[in-house]
């Protein structure tokens, strides 16, 4: 999803660790504000947990897209580690209520992608030795 100012958008890498913040000149919120966002919204999103995989979603790589936009709603891309996931229709909610317990975050919206598929090659190297995936 493109993001509708893109005043920040943060970007999971191939190992779901690598994030950066691409912030518009534009963008109506000052950077130390971006960057408390970002940091503060990675926080929150490592303390949702696959209830199958002791790891956090973001470590798993289960977080593609974070865009904060100037009125500070947060839009979120996601997915699972597989479509027929048990979780599918509750994973989403915890996502948006852990991120709108971030201080200064407005709406929340979390949108299920499946493309790409997920695999275990975007998770972090935190989150594969803690599976023991090497």
């Amino acid at each position: 999803m493109e993001p509708m100012d893109n005043p920040s958008s943060i970007d999971a890498g191939p190992d779901g660790t690598e994030v950066q913040a691409n912030v518009s000149s534009t963008s109506a919120l000052p950077q130390e504000e971006l960057e408390r966002l970002t940091t503060d919204i990675i926080g929150a999103l490592k303390t949702v947990y696959d209830p199958e995989i002791p790891v956090d979603v973001y470590e798993l790589g289960l977080i593609y897209k974070v865009d904060i936009e100037d009125d500070r709603s947060i839009n979120i891309d996601m997915t699972l580690t597989a479509p027929g996931c048990p979780v599918a229709g509750e994973m989403p909610g915890w996502v948006s209520d852990a991120v709108s317990s971030v201080a200064g975050v407005g709406h929340v919206n979390v949108d299920m992608v499946f493309d790409p598929p997920w695999t275990p090659d975007r998770m972090s190297e935190e989150a594969k030795v803690a599976l023991n995936w090497y």
